[in-house]
């Protein structure tokens, strides 16, 4: 590796640890009560290192959101399985995402609730392409009512979140992904 690759990778890895403590940050505190400061101070930078990539708090936020959506897309298209087995297995692909990424995956998941006009657009047609997807996936799957099924595994991933953020899994109980029918 050249003396620019390895700067060019050094700079890509602090990037990413940037997006990984901002996502726990923000999953955490919520957008308001986290500043880049925080961000910075969690991953050892100065605040104008991190704006040296993010010129500001929301642009921030929205990377976090458009990782954690191209996740979401990514997992939900890889699925390889039979009609009778697809919304169990994307079930399973959301809960492996939480497993791997949970912070990332609760913020995406319940990212609806800032208020930030822009923010609120970004997530509205984030929200319309995810559900977009799997309402594709489920309609050549044959599943009848796909656009509708779509909507309640969408559901079912917000109340898997909310029962994260309570601590109450009782709730997940009721609205597991791969258990629906």
């Amino acid at each position: 590796m050249t003396p620019r690759e390895k700067d060019f990778q050094a700079v890509t890895n602090r990037k990413e640890q940037i997006l990984d403590a901002a996502a726990s940050l923000f999953a955490i505190n919520g957008y308001y009560k986290t500043t880049t400061a925080m961000v910075a101070a969690e991953v050892g930078v100065t605040q104008p290192y991190v704006f040296h990539f993010f010129k500001s708090k929301e642009v921030l936020y929205l990377a976090v959101l458009e990782r954690a959506q191209k996740r979401l897309l990514h997992a939900f298209s890889q699925v390889d399985a039979s009609p009778e087995m697809l919304h169990h297995q994307m079930g399973e692909a959301f809960n492996e995402l939480m497993a791997n990424h949970r912070d990332e995956t609760l913020l995406c998941m319940q990212s609806y609730t800032t208020p930030e006009p822009n923010v609120r657009e970004v997530v509205k047609q984030r929200f319309a392409e995810v559900h977009q997807l799997i309402a594709e996936r489920f309609e050549k799957a044959g599943m009848p009512n796909s656009s509708q099924q779509a909507s309640t595994f969408i559901a079912c991933g917000m109340v898997i979140t909310m029962s994260e953020i309570l601590n109450l899994p009782v709730l997940a109980d009721l609205g597991h992904l791969g258990h629906i029918e």
